[in-house]
């Protein structure tokens, strides 16, 4: 049967601001893809992987170019070669994964071969501030069981410190990206330890590793620019205690569990990530997530608002997508 493909852009606004050591963000573009099949549409949402380069525009031009290939009924064991790694092949990936699901009447996390997705602990972020602005951001989320804080390098004990002061029962897990390039690991994971922090994500550059080699830190370390797929993986192994696993990075749903399978082969920790995004975005992650250590699937939760059938959650608790929504 003949296919359709829709793909667009759409802006959906920041709840207040998004800061990070790289820089502030008000709102974020997401792609949509939609694949139509008879009476049946599968989505699926992408955010562009800014520190590689991609754009919105860039993403929807390389779906795009896949157009003729994804109507004449494309699959998703020849999109993993027809495109790299990254935001496009996610938003594909997602949408023929829903597609299946629909056509099939066979839930996603079933085709996946994984149990029914239960609700899960979700991280809740931080912005990186002035110590004393993150206390007070601390505090209105005090009551959340997990935290996690955006650090930038210079003064980020003073912020694990005001973050504690404002949220002293929360457990708490920290994200240098990159910034401790060139600083003392294990001094400043040491550090953190009284603060009860207990992950610290992307301590330096990716490409940069090797500055890990040897380093003997009392607060597991984990990648995430520095791991995007299983390519990745053995630049990783002995390095770091855990990954990062985000479906933007990764290329799509299918590559994120393969590299959760491998992941946990090799005795690594994982973690599921998500960059900004609405529900839709993140729905796919939680068949990934149901196999992690730490959750860190805030993405709509941070936006002013998010699109129907939005994923729901309450006292940090993320309840799993309704098929209304994906899947």
């Amino acid at each position: 049967m003949t296919r359709s493909l829709s793909v667009r852009i759409e802006r959906w606004p920041v709840r207040g601001a998004f800061t990070i050591a790289r820089g502030a963000k008000r709102d974020v573009e997401v792609v949509i893809t939609e694949i139509g099949e008879g009476d049946v549409t599968g989505r699926g949402e992408a955010t562009a992987i800014y520190y590689h380069g991609e754009t919105a525009a860039s993403v929807l031009a390389d779906i795009e170019h896949l157009r003729p290939a994804i109507e004449n009924g494309l699959d998703r064991a020849t999109l993993q070669t027809a495109l790299p790694r990254g935001a496009a092949r996610n938003a594909l990936d997602c949408a023929l994964w829903d597609l299946e699901a629909k056509t099939s009447g066979t839930p996603a996390w079933h085709l996946a071969g994984l149990a029914e997705p239960r609700p899960l602990v979700t991280a809740f972020t931080i912005s990186l501030g002035k110590p004393d602005r993150m206390e007070a951001d601390a505090r209105t989320v005090a009551h959340l069981p997990l935290l996690k804080l955006k650090l930038a390098g210079e003064g980020d004990l003073a912020r694990v410190a005001a973050v504690r002061r404002g949220a002293p029962d929360a457990r708490l897990i920290v994200d240098a990206n990159e910034a401790w390039t060139g600083r003392d690991i294990a001094v400043e994971a040491a550090a953190l330890l009284p603060f009860g922090v207990e992950l610290i994500e992307q301590p330096v550059k990716a490409g940069q590793d090797h500055l890990l080699d040897g380093v003997s830190s009392l607060i597991p370390l984990c990648a995430d620019e520095s791991c995007q797929d299983r390519a990745d993986l053995p630049r990783c192994l002995g390095r770091y205690a855990a990954v990062n696993i985000k479906l933007d990075k990764a290329g799509g749903l299918t590559e994120a569990l393969s590299l959760a399978a491998e992941a946990r082969a090799a005795g690594l920790d994982l973690m599921v990530g998500c960059m900004l995004a609405t529900s839709l975005g993140i729905a796919p992650a939680m068949l990934v997530a149901s196999q992690a250590r730490w959750i860190d699937l805030d993405g709509a939760l941070l936006l002013a608002e998010d699109r129907p059938h939005a994923m729901t959650a309450a006292k940090g608790v993320l309840a799993a997508a309704m098929p209304d929504l994906w899947g």
